[in-house]
């Protein structure tokens, strides 16, 4: 209901009234402006914790997804979540990219702030991820299982420092480009380069003699790149006097290594450039074009000519590398993070996509990014076996383990149920899994309640802990995804309905002993520059902490627990 609100007349029209024989003050009604009123309703809400019933669940979590920057800062959001939320998740903090350093040893300074910052604010830190595909240091990692170099073969041997350069994208030859100045090139006069050089992969890049007067050339050709390291002799016979040496790469987009580069006039020992090894660095040589870049490599990445062989590990041999590897960073962050996190992802995201959900994913086959590492590629079906045995040995007697998937609320239930065969497996290794995650990245318009429920039922009836934890809500319009700036009054509404229906239906088909929690994954919407659903409405709370509808959805979803 609207409310309406009687306004005193102005001070001028009071004035003009005074003639009158009798003055007095003319009344009149106004209706509060809609989005003000309702904004009044949302704000009347409690904090968010206060409708958990802990006496009928006194074990239930209500959590959320934080910057540990923003937490341990004490900024605003660290205040919002201390007032509304139980627990909090670190979306990439205590990850292993985020800990293990290139020599394999364990950053946990941050970790141990956030840890202490919680503690003081009695808040519960939930431990995410010990063993993920994403976000891992892979460059380590694969360091350690990489090829033996040895001496006495016909391979490149790789040592010392090169230049090395790097384009981003193909353009035209001439606008990526590396130079040095030089003196002493005549005319109709044959000169001979001497050059080694690799790629990031195959490719052509051109070199030739320039004069700055009129950026007239002569060219010695091209570079046929391969990724190991090859030495290069090219001639040119010049049509004019030139004083710079060029390497045009614009259309190679990679990264490029040179090395022992050396320019002479054919048939003698004159040096225009005497052997260049990169040892000191590269002063003198200089590029432009295409944000192209030009430094040092380092070391270990120059060419240190041919004898070289490499011996690979076999599968056995890396299996055992990896297995240390993972048992080195489980011991040292859960036991680091004992003394408080009681609860953790051990295993995050198990699940394939495509083309089978029901078994694991896999790396084999595919371009991987810098951080992507699988586990199971080295460590077979059993790597969640081996994860939780260790996480339940390093940690504490009574820690919850979880493993946590997304998709699971998908119509057709094959990733739900294909999760649930994959932790009865694990179990059958005699390890217990004590509880299953269930991301819940949802949208409006794609997102059913009726595959909510169905994933509900099916995980309820496991007899595990049942934990959403990562609950967040988009939201697309005819199959495109709508942006906060464009988000209508009524696609609010229907995101707080959404919210509500979807609090609701856990508590009515989680049974309360195995009510682990929920956690809401972005407290606030996303900003433009976020690199997870970037620019979109998806939290309870506008960025600048104006409660949204959304929040009194959630709100009333919790009040349904019992």
């Amino acid at each position: 209901m609207k409310k309406i609100y009687r306004i005193l007349p102005l001070a001028a029209l009071l004035l003009s009234l005074a003639s009158c024989t009798e003055s007095h003050v003319l009344p009149y009604e106004v209706e509060k402006p809609e989005s003000i009123a309702n904004q009044e309703i949302i704000d009347a809400y409690a904090d968010l914790k206060t409708y958990v019933d802990r006496t009928a669940n006194p074990d239930f979590k209500l959590g959320v997804g934080i910057s540990l920057a923003d937490y341990v800062n004490k900024s605003v959001q660290y205040r919002l979540v201390n007032k509304n939320f139980d627990e909090v998740s670190c979306g990439y903090e205590m990850k292993h990219g985020a800990i293990v350093q290139a020599d394999g040893s364990l950053a946990l300074d941050n970790v141990n702030k956030l840890l202490k910052a919680a503690q003081e604010a009695n808040v519960s830190v939930f431990g995410h991820t010990l063993c993920w595909h994403a976000n891992q240091n892979a460059t380590y990692l694969n360091k350690l299982i990489a090829p033996i170099k040895t001496t006495g073969g016909n391979l490149p041997i790789e040592t010392g420092y090169a230049l090395k350069m790097s384009n981003p994208s193909v353009v035209n030859f001439w606008e990526a480009q590396t130079a040095t100045d030089i003196m002493g090139i005549e005319n109709n006069t044959e000169y001979v380069l001497k050059i080694a050089a690799r790629g990031s992969k195959a490719g052509n890049i051109g070199v030739e003699l320039q004069a700055t007067s009129n950026y007239s050339s002569d060219g010695f050709g091209s570079i046929a790149l391969t990724t190991q390291y090859k030495e290069y002799e090219l001639k040119v016979t010049t049509t004019a006097v030139r004083n710079r040496f060029i390497i045009n790469f614009g259309q190679y987009d990679g990264t490029i290594f040179i090395d022992k580069v050396s320019l002479k006039k054919s048939g003698t020992e004159t040096y225009i450039i005497p052997e260049n090894n990169f040892e000191s660095g590269i002063g003198g040589w200089f590029g432009w074009g295409n944000s192209s870049t030009r430094e040092k490599s380092a070391d270990g990445e120059g060419f240190g000519g041919f004898g070289g062989g490499t011996i690979e590990k076999t599968p056995e041999e890396k299996k055992a590398i990896i297995d240390e590897a993972l048992e080195k960073w489980i011991k040292g962050m859960v036991t680091n993070c004992a003394p408080y996190v009681k609860a953790w992802d051990v295993v995050n995201e198990p699940m394939s996509d495509w083309p089978d959900p029901t078994q694991l994913k896999t790396g084999v086959g595919k371009t991987l990014a810098a951080d992507e590492f699988y586990w199971q590629d080295y460590l077979g079906k059993d790597y969640a076996v081996r994860a939780i045995q260790l996480a339940r040995k390093y940690g504490n007697a009574a820690d919850k383990l979880f493993i946590n998937d997304y998709g699971l609320e998908a119509a057709d239930q094959k990733k739900c149920q294909g999760l649930i065969q994959y932790i009865q497996y694990v179990e059958s290794k005699g390890v217990k899994v004590d509880g299953i995650g269930t991301q819940m990245h949802v949208t409006l318009g794609e997102t059913t309640m009726e595959g909510i429920r169905a994933m509900l039922t099916k995980l309820a009836a496991t007899g595990k802990l049942v934990k959403i934890s990562e609950l967040d809500m988009g939201i697309k319009e005819g199959g495109v995804t709508v942006k906060t700036e464009n988000v209508t009054s009524a696609q609010l509404q229907q995101m707080s309905d959404f919210y509500q229906q979807i609090v609701k239906a856990y508590f009515e088909i989680v049974p309360a002993a195995q009510r682990y929690g929920i956690t809401q994954w972005a407290a606030t919407d996303s900003p433009t520059s976020s690199s997870w659903r970037g620019g979109e409405p998806i939290g309870l709370w506008k960025l600048d902490y104006t409660r949204k509808p959304a929040y009194a959805g959630f709100a009333d979803g919790l009040k349904s627990l019992k």
